[in-house]
């Protein structure tokens, strides 16, 4: 690594604000990945879609962002990253959800939230060196950004980067439906109609846009039990950091109860994951307690 490219990488910690310890991790994880991704498009030939899965609170952005420098900036492949966020669904399409589906698809995120086909026209012009434009998505109004400030991206790219909670995900069998994993399920979906909704999105439209990809990174987690841990987390320094400031607590900052809720959404497919995604991952990042990457595998 050139001294050039050791204060990018410097630059880049800094600005997401990551621990001196994390250079350890680029080092023994990261940069090692790059090193595969170059690896797997120079056979490959071609423009390349790498899956990343990660549930909530592991660090798949940041895994997405220090691999997008490396490749840019060591192998010299440009490189686009892509949060499955971003395909979400307009407000208004999902409302039209909660309606004529069910009412919990008011919490965005689970399969069947997604602009499933936007996504199936974006990365196969990408695949194919097509100009194209990246929606974004503003969490703030909760609603996709206005196409002005969507990404344009006119030349060739050699990585793209597609990163979210579900990436890769398959559905459970109609078997696995029939009984509710957590309180939520067992009282606002008694009938399953919700989880089966979520099932079907992934049998379907989800399938064809997951089957896109080449290669699939999983970042797992110790247990379901980490996500809720590691959420508390994230909500606590948001409300501490509201306090210390003197200011109102925002309305998407929850209390414990809207975080057990909220987690809830996601603990079914979480769990189905975490027990048959490794198998056929093409590289593991295991993780311990601490959010730290501690083995990879295979």
């Amino acid at each position: 690594m050139t001294d050039e490219t050791r204060k990018v990488f410097q630059d880049f910690l800094f600005q997401e604000k990551l621990p001196l310890s994390f250079l350890g991790k680029l080092n023994d994880f990261y940069l090692p990945l790059a090193r595969s991704i170059q690896s797997w498009q120079a056979e490959l030939r071609a423009p390349i879609l790498v899956g990343i899965n990660g549930a909530q609170g592991t660090g798949k952005s940041t895994l997405a962002g220090t691999l997008s420098l490396a490749l840019r900036e060591i192998h010299h492949l440009e490189t686009v990253v892509i949060s499955i966020d971003d395909l979400y669904l307009t407000l208004e399409q999902r409302r039209k959800l909660l309606r004529e589906i069910h009412p919990l698809l008011a919490t965005r995120g689970v399969p069947g939230t997604h602009d499933v086909a936007l996504g199936c026209k974006i990365l196969p012009d990408l695949l194919a060196g097509k100009p194209c434009a990246i929606p974004r998505f503003d969490k703030s109004h909760d609603d996709r950004a206005p196409g002005a400030r969507w990404t344009r991206i006119n030349d060739p790219v050699d990585v793209i980067l597609l990163e979210g909670w579900c990436v890769g995900a398959t559905p459970e069998t109609a078997t696995a439906l029939v009984r509710p994993i957590n309180e939520l399920e067992a009282r606002e979906d008694a009938d399953g109609r919700w989880r089966t909704f979520v099932n079907d999105s992934l049998a379907g439209p989800y399938a064809r846009l997951f089957g896109l990809i080449h290669k699939l990174v999983m970042l797992l987690p110790p247990g379901f039990e980490c996500i809720r841990e590691w959420r508390g987390e994230q909500e606590e320094k948001l409300r501490q950091c509201f306090v210390s400031r003197g200011e109102p607590l925002p309305a998407g900052v929850m209390n414990d109860e809207a975080l057990n809720r909220f987690i809830m959404h996601y603990e079914r497919l979480s769990r189905w994951m975490f027990e048959e995604m490794p198998a056929r991952a093409d590289l593991v990042f295991t993780m311990n307690r601490e959010r730290e990457i501690i083995e990879t595998r295979p």
